[in-house]
């Protein structure tokens, strides 16, 4: 079972006995306090269940996948590339979140590579269909990007 499902049994549990205890003081009839609770408790949980139990597990993979964040690593890019340039690029591909070039920060010129982040999906068709391609008359590299290693 999902943590944030059985967060939600014991929350939901927790409230309903609240109302049930706080509930005599508002309502003069008991038949109205029980309804109270029944309802709070087949709506915090079965709800929940029923919705879990009908909704497409096929649905639920891909949007883990769409959600999830890959960072690309793109060399051999023209110097006169700028972000929004990149961007529109990549974004043929998939939804960018966002474009940083690599620049000196001596003399602020560009170095000739950056990052893409982009959709896992994206991310993917951006390897498989940018890697080797030509833009702005420089053949791209592309790929997953490492992970920073952090100096102590």
């Amino acid at each position: 079972m999902n943590p944030s499902f059985i967060l939600n049994i014991f929350i939901t549990i927790i409230f309903a006995i609240v109302l049930y205890v706080t509930l005599p003081i508002v309502a003069s009839d008991m038949s109205n306090q029980w309804s109270a609770v029944i309802g709070i408790l087949v709506g915090g949980l079965l709800v929940p269940a029923l919705s879990k139990l009908f909704s497409s597990s096929n649905a639920s993979s891909e949007q883990n996948t769409s959600s999830e964040v890959s960072t690309l690593y793109v060399g051999n890019l023209p110097y006169r590339a700028d972000e929004e340039a990149v961007q529109e690029h990549f974004e043929q591909q998939g939804n960018v979140v966002s474009v940083r070039l690599m620049k000196d920060r001596r003399t602020g010129k560009r170095k000739g590579y950056g990052f893409v982040e982009m959709n896992a999906k994206g991310a993917a068709k951006a390897i498989k269909n940018l890697n080797d391609s030509i833009f702005q008359e420089r053949t791209l590299k592309v790929r997953l990007a490492k992970e920073k290693v952090e100096e102590e």
